[in-house]
């Protein structure tokens, strides 16, 4: 159940600038695009990973034994649980806090998910969010689709991804010792969590062949990738913008469906510290704040963040496109009167 006021001491209020930020910071940075620079050996470093993918994709289909199959998609949802729920909610946005087991459950499974250490992850995230759609923004959806998906991977960072990328103040996460370890033997780490761990247990444990378990986990990181970078292309080019309609953010139900609950992307773009990154919690689109949840019931996450429905409510009607179910063009089968009293009987369930 998602949290009532009474669940959490982060409770947000928005100020008067808040309406206009997000267009003042499209300017900070707005200048001819940076030409960009090919690196060729990460182009071709992608190339080999995705025919080792498309391989594990057939293995899967074809020889994969059932229990092979389960466990790929159990570290599928490991590595994306502790990267929504881990890297990005808990330590990019500070959404909420968790204790020292939960924080080394995200740490390795984020590691599992090999992209980058969460310092690094959550520096370039924070960067993103301040300098969103700009030429420091490391994966601008203004260039389109594919390099916002993964082209920007395959270039060399421009001058002005660079400089922004020094700002972020990010002693927060040093002040961790458990990233703080995770950063100093990252190329240790990810090559066994990655690479060895998975491959091995299938392995050992039902006597998997060493070739099918391989590759089926090189699909699993491939995939796993595939659906992070959607975030960053396609939640940021397709869909509706029921908060904010001056941003390229929107929410998009199929990112949402292989994502863990990443798809209310505009409500997470105009509010970014809320736990839910979304304005409704308990969804099965958004698995990644029932897992949470999960976990502050148990006394493992606390201080959860969330947006009170009447700040929900003014920027709507200030800034959103008109699509907002309940403020927006409303429902063609039920009142905003009822709409609403069923929205706050679900906040204090």
């Amino acid at each position: 159940m998602a949290p009532n006021s009474n669940d959490a001491t982060g409770v947000l209020q928005e100020t008067d600038d808040d309406v206009s930020s997000n267009q003042v910071l499209q300017q900070i940075t707005k200048s001819e695009k940076s030409k960009l620079i090919i690196v060729w050996s990460n182009v071709m470093y992608f190339v080999i990973l995705h025919v080792g993918a498309l391989y594990g994709l057939w293995l899967l289909l074809t020889s994969a034994q059932i229990w092979t199959c389960l466990w790929v998609f159990a570290m599928y949802e490991f590595g994306e649980i502790c990267i929504t729920a881990g890297v990005h909610r808990l330590w990019s946005h500070r959404s909420y806090k968790a204790k020292w087991p939960l924080r080394l459950f995200h740490t390795m499974g984020q590691t599992l998910a090999f992209q980058d250490a969460v310092v690094d992850w959550a520096r370039d995230h924070r960067v993103h969010h301040k300098y969103s759609e700009t030429d420091a923004d490391p994966h601008n959806a203004k260039r389109g689709f594919f390099f916002s998906h993964m082209g920007w991977l395959m270039c060399r960072k421009s001058k002005q991804v660079k400089e922004k990328g020094k700002e972020p103040d990010i002693s927060d996460l040093y002040a961790d010792p458990i990233l703080r370890y995770q950063k100093k033997y990252y190329m240790l780490f990810m090559p066994l969590m990655c690479f060895a761990f998975p491959t091995v247990v299938p392995l050992y444990f039902w006597n998997e062949s060493l070739k099918t378990a391989f590759f089926v986990n090189i699909f699993r990181y491939i995939f796993s990738l595939h659906a992070t970078w959607l975030v960053n292309s396609a939640a940021h080019l397709y869909g509706e913008k029921p908060y904010n309609k001056h941003i390229n953010p929107a929410e998009n139900l199929a990112v949402s469906l292989i994502v863990n609950g990443e798809r209310w992307h505009n409500y997470h773009h105009t509010f970014p510290w809320d736990y839910k990154a979304g304005e409704f919690g308990r969804y099965g689109t958004n698995l990644t704040t029932v897992f949470i949840n999960a976990m502050a019931k148990i006394g493992l996450a606390y201080d959860l963040k969330f947006v009170p429905e009447d700040v929900v409510k003014r920027r709507v009607h200030k800034t959103g496109d008109g699509s907002h179910a309940v403020w927006g063009w409303g429902d063609k089968d039920q009142t905003v009167e009822e709409i609403s009293k069923t929205i706050v009987a679900y906040n204090q369930s």
